[in-house]
């Protein structure tokens, strides 16, 4: 039978063993990052988002709105912050307010008026108004009585004296004592009259509070600086959760509604971002979708100005709302992810998306970039610009410790922390990345891609760059190394990592107690990946499937459990391909039915990556041959051809573990390069099983503990590497099983018609 594989194949492997030479080529000019340069320009520190970063530099150009559309950790957040850093540096001084808002009584107490005016011109206006206020408060006149006690005090002398006279005149003429009594009495009344005007007078000096009058009708109506832009300088202004009240502003809630204590309207109002910033900035656009804030967001962008009213459906300022319109010729800068724009899409048959467009442009965040020399150094730059950070980071925590005790103090103090001694060297300064060490987060970012790519979403390397540098420091190594980023990455699992792990750890004995108590007739090791919405990372897992096949009986196909579509349809792609498999050498077909069992797999399985592991599965069982369960095998099967599938990276490294006790694994040719990654800052050789091309990896130092890596083109390399078997003995003894069971069953059908024979003769 003639090779499916011809020298070009063979070459293009043996071509894989060169990609870390490659990698390493592309950082040539460094031995580690001290000589990587951070640049200037921050726009230029976001890497792999070329596209986004030139599209940003022509909306600043244009004062745009802006979508960011893409995966989380892909750089959108950073993105804006530097979009908002150009703006400030080129146009800052043109597109910031220069106006403060101000707020004036309306028409009633619940209008407020809005007027723009200079800052300074508004202040002093303010302060000239208030000061008039207070000299009109503080300017009156001491309170007196004295006009009206006067006359009364003379009436009162008048009688005194009359009293006298009178007193004295009846010494001669006693009638005189009458006018005596009138007298005394009349002289005793003004007395209290004037008593009482003095006490009158004290109590209103009293009440004055230091010579003031109470002037609130007036100074209620001053107005209020509700934006003043020398004291709120920022160019732009994030929005968490988009809402009438923080985006428009509105108006706030006053107790003391009764009496003469109540609150104006306009001191009681309150801007949003429409009215104070120039950029807005929404880092998650579904928040605007779920509070239902798009109309209005929609109405504003289309008008640039905007009515403010009451937010409340009762209580005080349900019915507030302004006379004229407020500015709101805003710069949007939105994010979200692409199952937001799909809703976005429906929504008003895209209106948001049109107004976006119309003075702006929709950007495609990349979730991966093509593995390039440019995009290896910008690795090597990201990696600079967090150890930058974390040098910040350490200079903030322990500058002041380190100011005053030294090195000897922070050793101290990180002991008591660790919990154990460190080296009598430790110093708490940064280390630089190796190459080998940069090179493992190239490795990283790889398999957590596919198709030659690296992936885009940074924001998990971040702790893993940063565990590593702590790991090396608290090891006082010089450098970071590889040993550091692996044992970084063990530290660093996502929950889905964590579940995979601990997923991994019970199959380990799951599969060394299936095979200890199995002929491993039917019995395969597939492999299945999980995949984390957070990290983007995928953990790659063994998955032991169990397949019978039994003739006579109905022909169908199950597999029972949580299966998704695509599994299912996977399942009976399969038996198709057993059938044609039968047809074509000839094999009477007998009628099977066919049993495929997901061993210990209760969350369920969904995708075609395990169809080619079912097939081995129900052929190993066709034919009595034991599958080798020290290897593991994915793949998409279609009619005898394995096709790619995803995640193989992950899959294959997930049982890399010498605890597993696994040799190698067979994965599909269109694969091939998503090995190159596992070879990185490892040892391996070329080697083939018969016609099959594969890759050997030494999984220890030493070229201790080899692990197989073989590229299968269809099932029948596969029958090979798993069952050593070649084409014609697997259709030979496929031929002869369909020849035993369809004896079998007719057999069986002649034993039932006698059966049945004497039957309908006795009836």
């Amino acid at each position: 039978m003639s090779s499916l594989y011809n020298e070009n194949d063979y070459r293009w492997i043996k071509e894989l063993m060169l990609y870390p030479e490659t990698l390493f080529r592309n950082l040539h000019d460094m031995e580690d990052t001290s000589r990587v340069t951070v640049p200037d320009d921050p726009i230029e520190k976001v890497i792999f988002q070329d596209r986004a970063k030139q599209a940003i530099r022509k909306i600043a150009q244009n004062k745009g709105h802006m979508l960011m559309v893409g995966k989380p950790g892909t750089g959108k957040s950073m993105l804006a912050n530097m979009f908002r850093h150009l703006l400030d540096q080129s146009l800052g001084d043109y597109i910031r307010p220069k106006d403060s808002i101000a707020a004036y009584p309306g028409k009633d107490y619940n209008h407020v008026r809005f007027a723009y005016a200079d800052p300074e011109r508004l202040e002093a206006y303010i302060d000239g108004v208030r000061e008039q206020i207070e000299s009109a408060r503080n300017s009156v006149e001491d309170f007196s009585l004295e006009g009206q006690i006067a006359p009364v005090k003379k009436a009162k002398k008048v009688l005194l004296w009359a009293a006298v006279i009178s007193a004295a005149a009846g010494v001669l003429l006693p009638q005189a004592f009458i006018l005596t009594g009138i007298c005394g009495i009349g002289a005793i009344f003004m007395f209290i009259q004037e008593n009482n005007g003095r006490v009158q007078e004290k109590i209103q000096r009293e009440a004055q509070g230091g010579k003031s009058i109470n002037l609130k009708h007036i100074a209620d109506m001053v107005p209020e600086v509700l934006y003043d832009p020398r004291k709120e300088t920022n160019l732009m202004v994030h929005v968490s959760e988009p809402s009438s009240t923080n985006m428009k502003g509105g108006f706030r809630h006053d107790p003391y509604q009764s009496g003469n204590l109540h609150t104006p309207v306009h001191k009681r109002t309150y801007l949003g971002a429409h009215a104070k910033a120039p950029i807005i900035y929404i880092d998650e656009l579904k928040t605007l979708v779920r509070t239902r804030y798009m109309a209005s967001l929609l109405e504003i962008m289309q008008n640039k100005e905007y009515i403010l009213e009451g937010g409340r459906n009762t209580g005080s300022g349900a019915a507030d709302r302004s006379e004229n319109c407020l500015k709101a010729d805003n710069i949007i800068i939105a994010c979200c992810n692409h199952d937001t724009l799909q809703h976005l899409q429906e929504e008003g048959d895209g209106a948001f998306l049109s107004r976006i467009e119309d003075k702006g442009k929709i950007i495609q965040m990349e979730g991966a970039v093509p593995e390039t020399a440019e995009h290896v150094r910008q690795v090597a730059q990201y990696v600079k610009q967090e150890i930058c950070n974390l040098e910040k980071e350490f200079q903030a925590a322990w500058g002041e410790v380190m100011e005053k005790e030294g090195h000897e103090g922070v050793r101290r103090r990180s002991e008591q922390i660790f919990g154990r001694k460190l080296p009598g060297d430790y110093t708490l300064t940064v280390r630089e990345f190796s190459r080998t060490a940069v090179a493992e987060i190239v490795k990283e970012l790889r398999c957590r891609s596919a198709d030659r790519k690296l992936s885009c979403m940074l924001r998990p390397i971040n702790g893993i760059i940063k565990t590593a540098e702590f790991d090396a420091i608290v090891e006082n190594a010089p450098l970071v190394e590889p040993r550091h980023i692996r044992k970084a990455l063990k530290d660093h699992l996502s929950l889905e990592g964590a579940v995979s792990k601990d997923i991994i750890e019970h199959r380990k004995d799951l599969k060394k107690y299936i095979t200890s108590m199995t002929d491993s007739i039917g019995y395969v090791v597939s492999l299945a990946v999980i995949h984390s919405g957070a990290s983007g990372r995928m953990f790659g897992q063994p998955l032991p499937i169990h397949c019978q096949i039994t003739a006579g009986g109905s022909d169908i196909i199950t597999a029972p459990g949580k299966t998704g579509d695509i599994a299912k349809a996977a399942a009976q792609n399969v038996r198709a391909s057993i059938k044609r498999v039968l047809r074509k050498v000839g094999a009477p077909y007998a009628g099977y039915e066919m049993h495929i069992e997901y061993i210990q797999v209760h969350g369920g399985v969904e995708g075609d990556s395990a169809s080619v592991a079912m097939d081995v599965g129900l052929i190993s069982d066709y034919i009595q041959q034991p599958v080798n369960q020290k290897y593991g095998i994915t793949g998409s099967l279609t009619g005898e051809i394995i096709l790619a599938v995803g995640g193989v990276t992950e899959k294959v490294r997930s049982i890399m573990d010498t605890d597993l006790t696994m040799e190698g694994a067979c994965i599909p040719w269109q694969n091939k390069y998503d090995i190159e990654p596992l070879l990185v800052n490892m040892e391996y050789e070329y080697i083939q099983r018969d016609e099959v091309p594969a890759i050997r990896i030494f999984r220890t130092e030493g070229k201790e503990d080899p692990f197989d890596i073989c590229f299968c083109k269809t099932k029948y390399n596969a029958y090979k590497i798993l069952m050593g078997l070649s084409r014609e003995e697997v259709e030979a003894r496929m031929m002869e099983r369909s020849s035993r069971d369809f004896a079998f069953v007719k057999q069986m059908a002649r034993r039932k018609q006698d059966r049945q024979a004497p039957e309908l003769n006795k009836g």
